[in-house]
């Protein structure tokens, strides 16, 4: 599996050699479970990259990839262990303004461990606001779909355009 985390982020980095019109994007958000896991989990944290091409003057789509820890609770003196993912697919981003953006992530969250831990369908609706060119603070919903219930959270976070 850490073979694989760092093809991916080869990968992500090669991305940004090309010469393309696009934006690639770096961030990092923290969150709190909700839901389904909201009594194992005690927080949630995650990085992110994208590649973001400009479709039309307020809109953007392209690849993302980002990795999100779900870390354990204590209950009972019964450690839960971190969930971790992987989450690959694809991020589209609306401009409202100049200051405001709404987004949406998609794909899939490749489940790292704990062990039976499959990973599932990923979902993320974002709401941001550029408080410079290169710096926009964000909050969403992140949702991943396993069997049995969805590790979900809202957080806040921050991204940077590289």
């Amino acid at each position: 599996m850490k073979k694989l985390c760092v093809l991916v982020v080869v990968v992500m980095f090669g991305i940004t050699s090309i010469n393309a019109q696009g934006n690639f994007n770096l961030g990092v958000n923290l969150g709190i479970p909700t839901g389904d896991v909201s009594e194992l989990y005690t927080f949630a944290l995650g990085v992110e990259a994208n590649y973001l091409f400009e479709v039309s003057d307020e809109f953007e789509v392209g690849p993302s990839v980002s990795f999100v820890n779900f870390f354990g609770e204590s209950i009972l003196g019964f450690d839960v262990d971190d969930a971790f993912f992987l989450p690959i697919g694809a991020a589209a981003r609306y401009s409202a303004s100049d200051k405001i953006k709404v987004g949406l992530d998609l794909g899939y969250a490749i489940g790292i461990s704990p062990d039976g831990n499959d990973g599932g369908f990923h979902y993320r609706p974002v709401f941001g606001f550029n408080v410079s060119e290169k710096i926009m603070l964000q909050a969403f919903y992140s949702g991943i779909s396993v069997d049995g219930g969805t590790f979900g959270n809202f957080g806040v976070g921050a991204m940077f355009d590289l």
